[in-house]
């Protein structure tokens, strides 16, 4: 009689979470790296090495290390615009939802702080592919934004293009705020807080501004 050898086969729900345990690992590993050096230096067998898989096991999670780098990107702009949407979308006052956009975006990029080192210095210079994805997310938000301010009071009425500017503007101000937390020492709270009583302050002045510009046009 034939003795066979049984070979386990993992159940699939457990090769998928092996396989976003391994994803996860790629992602952290390259935002480790890019502490150091920037997107365009870093190379897949960096990056694998300091996972402890072979090069060639990368492409089973990510075509090549653009799509690696656009999934960082997406992992910092997007989840941002996503919550900062859900906030305007539970309350549509304009103080409610400036001192609550500007508490998100701090809790954001303290919890990501790699991520939006990565994208202030790739937003301007970077990887072609990388540069790309992060302007399309600014975009993204700038579009999401006009959208939503059709709801606020006088702006209801205002042309797309109009409230398309504006949310570049306020979206401008964001990346402004984002890379000046980034620059603030975190021993330093008291050199934060101006950094965020400043961005309400502009995001005020902002507001107050719109009725001025309405009776312009």
């Amino acid at each position: 009689m034939n003795s066979r050898t049984l070979v386990e086969v993992p159940h699939p729900g457990l090769r998928e979470q092996r396989k976003q345990r391994t994803r996860r690992a790629l992602l952290d590993a390259a935002l480790g790296l890019l502490e150091h050096q920037a997107f365009a230096g870093l190379s897949l067998r960096q990056v694998t090495r300091e996972v402890g898989i072979v090069p060639t096991a990368f492409y089973r999670h990510f075509p090549d290390m653009d799509a690696l780098g656009v999934q960082l990107v997406e992992e910092s702009i997007g989840a941002l615009r996503r919550t900062i949407r859900a906030a305007r979308d539970e309350n549509p006052e304009y103080d409610v939802v400036i001192e609550r956009s500007v508490q998100i975006l701090v809790r954001h990029v303290h919890a990501h702080r790699a991520h939006f080192r990565f994208i202030a210095r790739e937003r301007s210079s970077g990887v072609a592919a990388v540069r790309l994805a992060i302007r399309r997310q600014f975009t993204l938000f700038a579009s999401e934004l006009a959208a939503d301010l059709r709801r606020f009071g006088l702006l209801t009425h205002w042309p797309l293009d109009d409230r398309l500017l504006l949310a570049e503007i306020i979206v401008n101000q964001m990346i402004s705020t984002t890379e000046a937390i980034l620059e603030t020492p975190p021993d330093e709270p008291d050199a934060e807080q101006q950094v965020i009583a400043r961005a309400e302050r502009q995001l005020h002045m902002i507001v107050i501004g719109l009725s001025g510009w309405h009776q312009a046009g």
